[in-house]
């Protein structure tokens, strides 16, 4: 029984010391993500643009007018937008390039693009005075703009300021991707290589990461097993030596490895959320890892584009954003109000198509599952809904507003942001359970009755305990050598 009791000592401080530098890592970096999340948040003048409704743009001449003249037979989408008080039209090509034409005569704007960019990155800052020192397109994330931000491509603004302030811009819908200031720079790439390793993507891919991080957890679980189980069977011998200690009049030359124990009983189960929280986080990503995700990229004819956009039968003082659609064979204006509704109308006829932004939900999701009869496959048996807001399963870190939620048997929910043909996310029943013990065990969204700074206080001290805990490990085991 005693060589057992020595063993569970032995692979206990193993693997303690093995799991001590991911420990120092993971919560330091824990400790860093309120203040870079909240307390040193950088603040922004304006977060959403308010676009200008139709009646205020007064377009001149129609989209299909403005597409014969520039000789543009196929394009993907437009919208109509206001910039520095003139109208244009802004119409994605077949090549994905926007370019923006004068809603009055149809002369294309050189630089479009990059000058719409500006204005919205001055209009959400307020700024109209500091430099712009550059304007470049982002078509992938990388560690200041980071996969959590989901809109790309976007331009990214960077301003001449103290600050170093730069602002994402995704122009297709007139709005921000995020800002960073230098301070939340650093400790975005602090808190990316400490807490989420991407180094380890960039040396053998992201499978790689997750494999090592996977066992690196796994070891902590059993230091944290195994300790625990040290405590039980030596817990006797630990007391009666104390009691010995204190009446012999001894001074207590083993405080540390006192306090490692105690402080890690105290500890043990926001240790064991953290670890469960996570294992399991990154066994869901692990088991979603597969090809880059789809996209949905339609071709609209512009000899489709029958009825103009300006003579629809809906006034014009409701309209506060234009695009166009194609699904099942024909081509919709899509139109969102200042009611926060999507409707459809023919583009043949003008015809109004009813619950039109649910149907196209219902082909974009059929178009995501891989299957390509879409309504047709699951006619009756779905759920589908508007949401305007955030709620627990679909959350702020999801960005897009407002989404359609289609839901199919056996709890599988999709977000469809019908708008950009984009899919949100996708809950399934392991994605749903692992969000919720996530945010719950590992963000400590239980706490949010009691705002969000007592939150961060709890999990900051939370995240202190595990460090000391190992710290005084550490500190045993060099007392012990």
């Amino acid at each position: 029984m005693a060589t057992a009791k020595q063993n569970f000592y032995k692979w206990h401080r193993i693997l303690g010391l093995t799991a001590l530098v991911p420990v120092i890592f993971w919560t330091l970096s824990g400790l860093s993500h309120p203040f870079m999340s909240n307390w040193f948040r950088p603040g922004i003048a304006q977060e959403v643009f308010r676009p200008a409704s139709q009646s205020t743009m007064k377009p001149g001449m129609s989209v299909r007018e403005v597409l014969d003249k520039n000789h543009i037979n196929q394009f993907r989408n437009f919208g109509l937008i206001s910039l520095e008080g003139q109208t244009f039209y802004q119409v994605m090509g077949e090549d994905s390039t926007v370019n923006y034409y004068i809603a009055d005569n149809g002369d294309l704007l050189k630089d479009g693009d990059q000058t719409y960019a500006k204005y919205l990155a001055r209009y959400f800052t307020q700024d109209t005075v500091s430099r712009i020192k550059s304007v470049t397109l982002q078509k992938t994330f990388d560690g200041h703009y980071q996969p959590i931000n989901h809109l790309l491509p976007v331009w990214k603004v960077s301003f001449d300021r103290p600050d170093g302030m730069d602002v994402y811009i995704e122009t297709t819908q007139s709005r921000m991707g995020t800002f960073n200031n230098n301070t939340r720079k650093a400790m975005l790439v602090f808190f990316e290589q400490l807490h989420t390793w991407q180094f380890l993507a960039a040396i053998g891919g992201e499978q790689f990461r997750l494999v090592l991080l996977l066992i690196i957890v796994s070891l902590m679980f059993l230091s944290l097993l195994s300790g625990l189980t040290v405590y039980g069977f030596f817990w006797k011998k630990f007391k009666a030596a104390q009691q010995n200690r204190k009446q012999a009049g001894k001074a207590d030359t083993r405080f540390v490895h006192r306090y490692h124990r105690q402080i890690g009983l105290i500890v043990s189960f926001v240790m064991f959320t953290f670890i469960i929280s996570g294992a399991f986080h990154i066994i869901v990503k692990l088991h979603n890892i597969g090809p880059g995700d789809k996209k949905y990229n339609q071709l609209i004819d512009t000899k489709d584009m029958v009825v103009s956009n300006l003579k629809l039968p809906l006034a014009d003082s409701t309209i506060l954003k234009t695009g166009t659609v194609n699904f099942y064979g024909k081509t919709y204006y899509q139109i969102s109000t200042n009611k926060k509704e999507v409707l459809y109308f023919d583009a043949a006829n003008g015809q109004e198509l009813a619950d039109g932004d649910k149907l196209y939900a219902v082909f974009l999701t059929g178009f995501y599952r891989e299957a390509p009869l879409g309504i047709k496959q699951t006619k009756g048996k779905l759920n589908i809904s508007q949401l305007r807001q955030f709620d627990n399963e679909y959350g702020f870190i999801n960005k897009r507003l407002p989404v359609q939620k289609v839901e199919y048997p056996g709890g599988e929910n999709w977000y469809i942001e019908t708008t950009t043909s984009a899919l949100a996310t996708k809950v399934a029943g392991i994605d749903r359970a692992e969000g919720f013990s996530f945010i719950f065990l590992h963000k400590y969204f239980g706490m949010s009755w009691a705002g969000k700074n007592i939150r961060d206080v709890v999990s900051m001290l939370a995240a202190l305990g595990v460090l000391v805990v190992s710290l005084f490990g550490f500190a045993a085991f060099i007392k012990n050598k």
